[in-house]
């Protein structure tokens, strides 16, 4: 090789490591928790910034006083209809009140709504592109675990549209969760009338479950469904829920907002929502047997789609759930 080539050769290799980064390049966005503020002894509230999603999410922490660390943590899912600033969990559920002697970290999000806290597959007019799934699996548990004391032990339960997001994270990401418990949710997607159920609560805020999961029967609701992904279950602490739809005493003595309508509108509506969710868990449980996976149940003979029946299915769900953490 001539002396001129290998100088040329030289002036190359020096330019090149001598060359800047390209200025445009944007550096790469980290999940992180923007802003924190502790409102009591047991709960503090928290924005994390997804870069999945290109935003702050808005969540609820709450930790046990006088527990000892680390300790395990519990994703609680709401249902499709919460809209509020602070998760329906708490402010409805009462989920303060009964996690206040348990030793677990319990995480509440915001903002899900009619989205099935998965990853959406295409963007939506009314939704947008939900990113649920990244951001609940891989972006946010090692923030939590490294500000609140976390073992790296979870578990997920979801009411309505979160128990059915709740089952979904758990066969797609087993090693994630100890155990997973629906109330009133509707667990399989798949087949014409539970995914209509699916695309029912989704439409019911706006949103197009095309966008989400594609079109009636495809891959995407297959991937979703944990009927079809039994065996990511076994070994799982499992908890499912419904009532029959059956007016009981509790919706005699719910208190209904004018904004909600008649009460009788109202109560006819939850009993109708209730006979679905119930239809729909009793099919999973059958499966659930029929494939030898155990699971503990709490279905009622009486109750509707209301509160006052899953604020006390929390204190039925515990010792199933709480065995695993």
């Amino acid at each position: 090789m001539s002396r001129r080539l290998i100088a040329g050769l030289v002036c190359l290799m020096v330019g090149i490591l001598s060359t800047p980064a390209i200025a445009d390049a944007a550096p790469r966005q980290v999940a992180r928790i923007a802003k924190s503020e502790k409102l009591s002894a047991l709960r503090t509230d928290i924005w994390v910034f997804s870069p999945a999603m290109n935003e702050r999410i808005k969540l609820s922490v709450l930790t046990p006083v006088g527990g000892s660390a680390p300790r395990s943590t519990v994703y609680m899912l709401d249902g499709a209809g919460a809209e509020g600033e602070v998760s329906d969990w708490i402010t409805k559920g009462r989920a303060g009140r009964f996690f206040a002697d348990k030793n677990v970290n319990v995480v509440l999000p915001t903002g899900g709504k009619g989205t099935f806290y998965t990853d959406w597959q295409k963007k939506d007019a009314a939704l947008g592109k939900p990113m649920w799934e990244t951001f609940l699996t891989k972006e946010l548990p090692p923030l939590i675990d490294a500000r609140f004391d976390g073992n790296g032990r979870n578990a997920v339960i979801g009411l309505s549209m979160g128990g059915q997001a709740a089952f979904s994270l758990a066969i797609r990401h087993p090693e994630m969760y100890t155990g997973v418990a629906s109330l009133s949710g509707c667990p399989p997607v798949s087949g014409p009338v539970n995914e209509a159920y699916v695309r029912g609560t989704v439409g019911r805020d706006g949103g197009d479950a095309t966008n989400m999961w594609g079109p009636f029967g495809s891959a995407g609701w297959r991937a979703h469904d944990p009927s079809l992904h039994l065996d990511r279950l076994r070994g799982k602490n499992i908890f499912i829920s419904a009532g029959s739809g059956a007016v009981g005493p509790l919706d005699l003595q719910r208190q209904i907002e004018p904004e909600e309508g008649p009460r009788e509108v109202v109560t006819a509506s939850s009993s109708a929502l209730e006979l679905g969710a119930y239809r729909c868990s009793l099919e999973f449980a059958i499966t659930l047997r029929a494939a030898g996976v155990r699971y503990t149940d709490g279905f009622r003979l009486i109750g509707t789609h209301t509160w006052a029946y899953w604020e006390r299915d929390l204190e039925v769900l515990w010792p199933t759930i709480g065995r695993g953490l």
